[in-house]
């Protein structure tokens, strides 16, 4: 079963670190069947609950998968290899739209908003034992979430949308389960999920967000406990849920409404479409808004709101580790948003003029591409190696790929945050010739 490896060790902790070391230098390949847990336990002379112990704790570091009786095996890519790595270094003299970042120029200046909020800090220190949300942050996040027709539901703070997720996952979910996840999909997300010891179950996605039949097939046919979908500006895509597909997705929710919901919203005050939430219709779910790619990455907020026993298992948890995300980073997000700091139609008008005009230039070579919102383009090509080094090769440093997708088909995602309009007909003219790819319906 393990060919000439041999897995050894009398503790479940060097049990697992046997199995990681064959992983990590490839004598144990991926989806190679492990041997069952008895048959290991006999051949190594230890008790079958210590062997149990360390498959649990290689499920819950993502190294490998067990699907009942077909037995544990290796996963496909183990939580230990990040998506990230999957990346191009852009050389000097070659421009890097990879990286994913908002464009600088258009993120507010911090400094009035943080001498304001130091100025009430000396007059009110913040202690413990304080409330973990800020009440005026907790009252202009409820408010939004209202304008845009979020179900009422108690108000949460986190740092950033994936630890929203994470800290929500964890609060539902265990090793094992499986969790719906778009495909192409947002990197860290593919990486987060097996890194919980959770099964990721691709479903696919075109311009106006997940398949309907794909969300229902993943519940009914894989088992799925958790479905997370990007209602705008999806990373890599750009896809944007509509009304219709909003709809269709909430009527096979319906049907199983003990499925967890997870909606990541991070394009709020960067996109002109509206946001179709999915949620209310299943007994826990959760919205989650970072202000990361409006306001700026290094502020670490995202507000979240949801059923309130899924908000008051997070906020419980989240008081036993960092206790609460910083109020005067809160109250300095407030103040943005009190202010005005940010005009959410300038900035979308902005990502518009040239994630549009770069899917036009591209078309009118006949080249495929999609990007309904947000800032990244995701264009699907033949050969993921030749169109990465070949744009290299033409001065240009693109995302493969591969950081984004499961089963999903080739491509590269292309950032424009950091491109002038009048570069944008010049990168389609370079990708034109070098991607070659036919017309396709959707990402893969």
């Amino acid at each position: 079963m393990l060919g000439e490896y041999r897995i050894e060790g009398r503790r479940a902790s060097d049990i697992a670190a046997s199995v990681e070391r064959g992983v990590g230098t490839g004598a144990l390949e991926t989806g190679q069947l492990l041997p069952p847990m008895r048959e290991l336990a006999l051949t190594l002379g230890v008790n079958a609950n210590t062997v149990a112990a360390a498959y649990r704790t290689l499920r819950e570091r993502g190294v490998i998968e067990t699907d009942g009786r077909r037995g544990s095996r290796v996963r496909a890519r183990p939580a230990t290899t990040a998506r990230g790595s999957l990346r191009v270094d852009a050389p000097a003299g070659v421009r890097d739209v990879s990286n994913g970042s908002p464009d600088p120029t258009l993120l507010p200046p911090l400094g009035e908003a943080f001498a304001e909020v130091a100025r009430r800090y000396a007059e009110h220190p913040g202690l413990y034992g304080e409330a973990p949300v800020d009440e005026e942050f907790g009252r202009l996040a409820r408010a939004a979430f209202d304008a845009d027709g979020v179900p009422d539901g108690p108000i949460g703070v986190a740092s950033g949308s994936l630890d929203a997720v994470e800290r929500v996952l964890s609060a539902h979910l265990r090793p094992g389960d499986a969790v719906a996840v778009e495909d192409p999909g947002w990197g860290s997300l593919l990486d987060l999920v097996p890194a919980l010891g959770l099964r990721p179950v691709p479903i696919a996605v075109d311009d106006e967000g997940p398949l309907p039949e794909e969300v229902e097939r993943a519940i009914r046919q894989d088992g799925a406990r958790a479905v997370i979908v990007t209602d705008r500006a999806q990373n890599p895509t750009g896809a944007c849920v509509t009304a219709d597909r909003a709809r269709a997705l909430r009527r096979v929710l319906a049907g199983h409404p003990d499925v967890l919901l997870v909606e990541d919203d991070h394009g709020h005050g960067i996109v002109a479409q509206p946001l179709h939430p999915l949620a209310g219709v299943t007994h826990h779910w959760v919205l989650v808004r970072s202000v990361a790619k409006a306001y700026g990455p290094d502020l670490r907020i995202a507000a979240f709101t949801g059923d309130a026993e899924t908000v008051d298992r997070v906020l419980g948890r989240q008081q036993l580790g960092p206790g609460w995300v910083s109020r005067l980073l809160q109250r300095t997000v407030a103040h943005l948003w009190v202010t005005g700091a940010v005009d959410p139609a300038l900035v979308a008008r902005s990502y518009g003029k040239r994630r549009d005009g770069l899917v036009r230039a591209l078309a009118r070579r006949g080249v495929v591409a999609h990007g309904r919102s947000g800032m990244n383009v995701w264009v699907p090509v033949a050969d993921e190696t030749a169109a990465v080094a070949g744009l290299m090769a033409e001065g240009w440093a693109v995302a493969p790929g591969a950081r984004f997708r499961m089963n999903a088909g080739a491509g590269v995602r292309v950032t424009v945050s950091g491109l002038a309009v009048g570069e944008v007909e010049a990168l389609g003219e370079v990708v034109g010739r070098v991607v070659k790819v036919g017309p396709g319906r959707s990402y893969g």
